[in-house]
């Protein structure tokens, strides 16, 4: 049990109504139940039964004289999980009871994102707090080799928090660079156990380049079962500890990230690891397996190990006082439910880069709320710094804004960009305009209120308003690192 003397308390304050604009989930929500009609009836049951829940949300609004102890943190990410792959946003055909209940149980956010469109510029925004282009690790999309990382001299979340008095943990998927240089105990966290590297076959724990990549701290550890299941349990178990201060854990499944192997799928599992082993990155990459139905289970076993997780917690009695949240790294790849949005993993279209978001902290947070307030990593970052008592480094400046004000005292945010790049793409967000310029090269842009989609571009109606936005765009690019020139 935590100790109630460790924690001090935030300010406390009334809260007030938010809302930016008319609740559109539901229409979301109906349209995916509608499609339901050609999936099997149980499918189409769970989803009518998540689509009536999202009609019973209301809009956020932060709680009246409620007081807390700054909270625990458990903070659980998904591995290219879309934006509709669960129940309560949509999923036609998945079933996410655990995750459902979780947004249930505090608010859903329905316009978040990620930092980048790939796994490891993401970590790297939400760790720092930063954009991804602020640091030289940050420019690769994703981590593929030894020569970059998160340098252990940047103060990240978890080092931070450390110091303002915190225990920290990461367990699973790190994918800020490589030993000997990079590694989350070098960088805040005071325990790891997982995997360095962007993908591993989930059975033999060998990685892209054939690696044995399963570690306890810097050291290697062997255990050959399914990789989702010992993550689980060494989160449930350090969730369960006896705990004399508050904790951060960083929770990183590689769920649902490819190879395509569910639970009991051995004879996969062999396959691939004969590949992995003869050479190249198709066996872990997994071009020619995997399908609508496996990808299914392998979300489904997300939300019953994050399920597993949340009831030990409820059984260590630490459940009020700790911040779960649960997010995705990037939008979905290949087998992932989007509806309706375009692009997936790897483009800045809104499929590539908005994610399912839900937040739960009973001691501060009403139930049955939703929130269309744009946000993205490196909020969550500025937001979880400031409620644990912890001040961000002068030397290295915030690109989040903290949403504490928001979540606790009913503070109406100021409207402010929401700016991505990556190779090829750009994109910034101001309120319901989005401005985007794909590969193709063209200035494009779309009002997200009225085309989630991203199909009407009005940029030939607005001339000045694209290139208000690009200009934002620009000047914030001139003050990132370039990106390296190919040799």
């Amino acid at each position: 049990m935590t100790s109630r003397d460790a924690h001090a308390r935030p300010d406390e304050h009334s809260g007030s109504p938010l809302s930016r604009r008319a609740f559109t989930t539901a229409v979301g929500a109906t349209a995916a139940t509608a499609a339901v009609g050609i999936q099997a009836a149980p499918a189409a049951a769970a989803t009518g039964a998540a689509a009536d829940e999202v009609t019973r949300e209301r809009p956020f609004r932060a709680a009246r004289g409620k007081h807390a102890r700054r909270p625990n943190i458990l903070f659980i990410l998904g591995d290219d999980l879309g934006w509709a792959d669960l129940s309560s946003y949509g999923a036609p055909y998945i079933r996410t009871p655990n995750l459902d209940r979780l947004g249930r149980e505090g608010v859903r956010f329905t316009d978040a994102y990620s930092g980048s469109a790939t796994c490891s510029p993401t970590r790297f925004s939400l760790y720092t707090g930063r954009y991804p282009g602020r640091t030289k690790g940050g420019l690769a999309e994703p981590i593929a080799d030894r020569s970059v990382g998160l340098e252990p001299t940047h103060p990240t979340l978890a080092s931070l928090l450390r110091g303002a008095g915190y225990s920290t943990a990461l367990i699973g998927k790190w994918h800020c660079g490589y030993l000997p240089d990079y590694s989350p105990t070098k960088s805040g966290w005071d325990e790891f156990f997982g995997n360095f590297g962007g993908a591993l076959e989930y059975y033999s724990k060998l990685g892209l380049a054939g690696e044995y990549d399963l570690y306890e701290g810097d050291a290697e550890y062997k255990d050959l079962r399914y990789y989702t299941r010992i993550l689980t349990e060494r989160a449930s178990e350090y969730v369960q500890r006896d705990h004399d201060k508050p904790w951060l854990l960083n929770l990183n499944f590689t769920t649902p990230h490819w190879p395509w192997i569910a639970e009991g799928d051995t004879a996969e599992s062999a396959e691939i690891v004969r590949k992995i082993k003869e050479g190249g990155l198709d066996g872990l990459f997994h071009a020619d397996g995997g399908s609508v139905e496996k990808y299914t289970q392998m979300v489904e076993d997300l939300d019953r190990s994050v399920g597993e997780v949340l009831k030990a917690l409820k059984r260590s009695g630490q459940e009020e006082d700790t911040l779960v949240f649960f997010g995705s790294d990037n939008g979905g790849e290949r087998f992932s439910y989007n509806w309706p949005l375009s692009g997936n993993k790897s483009s800045l279209q809104e499929g590539g880069i908005r994610v399912p978001s839900v937040l739960r902290w009973p001691a501060r947070i009403d139930a049955h709320q939703f929130s269309d307030l744009p946000v993205f990593s490196p909020d969550w970052t500025a937001t979880l710094l400031e409620l644990g008592g912890a001040r961000p480094d002068p030397a290295h400046p915030l690109d989040g804004v903290s949403l504490a004000g928001y979540l606790l005292r009913g503070e109406t945010p100021k409207e402010r960009d929401l700016f991505w790049r990556v190779r090829g793409e750009r994109a910034l967000r101001r309120g319901d305009w989005k401005y985007y310029r794909g590969t193709g090269g063209t200035d494009q842009l779309f009002n997200l209120a009225d085309d989630r989609r991203e199909q009407a571009d009005r940029a030939a109606a607005e001339p000045e308003r694209v290139a208000e936005l690009r200009a934002s765009w620009e000047k914030t690019d001139s003050g990132l690192l370039p990106y390296p020139t190919a040799s």
